[in-house]
C-alpha cells in the first residue's frame, strides 16, 4: 500500500498508508486535531514512493527515480548540478526533483544522460 503524508497543526509530517486512490484529503488525529494531506512532502520524497499508481494529472514538479543516485551521493549530485547553474532539489533517497521539462532536459544533459522517449 502506498504511504501518504499529512501535516498536523504543529507542522509535524505524519505518514499513513491507504489503498491506492483512497487517501482522504484530511484525517482526524487521536488528539482530536485534523491533519491535512501534504502533497509537497510526498513529492519531496519524505515518504515511500507511490510508483505504479496510475498517471498523474499534474506532471511537474516530478521526482525522477530513473536518474537518481545512491542516497549517499544525494548531496554530491545537488552540489554538482548547482555548480553548473542548474539548481536541483534532490530527495534524501537520491532522486532529483525536476520543476519543468526544460529543467529536466538541462540537468540530464549536464550528467551525460538522454531520454529517448522525451518530446524534445
Amino acid at each position: 500500500m502506498p504511504t501518504y503524508c499529512y501535516k498536523a497543526p504543529d507542522h509535524e509530517i505524519i505518514e499513513l498508508a491507504f489503498p491506492p486512490g483512497e487517501a482522504p484529503p484530511c484525517v482526524e488525529l487521536e488528539s482530536g486535531q485534523v491533519a491535512i494531506r501534504d502533497r509537497r512532502a510526498e513529492l519531496a520524497g519524505s515518504t515511500i514512493s507511490i510508483r505504479g499508481q496510475g498517471r498523474s494529472t499534474r506532471t511537474y514538479p516530478m521526482t525522477c527515480y530513473a536518474s537518481g543516485v545512491h542516497p549517499d551521493q544525494a548531496g554530491d549530485l545537488r552540489q554538482y548540478l548547482q555548480e553548473r547553474g542548474c539548481s536541483t532539489e534532490v530527495t534524501p533517497n537520491g532522486d532529483p526533483v525536476y520543476t519543468s521539462a526544460a529543467h529536466r532536459k538541462k540537468a540530464l544533459k549536464l550528467r551525460g544522460l538522454h531520454d529517448r522517449n522525451s518530446f524534445s
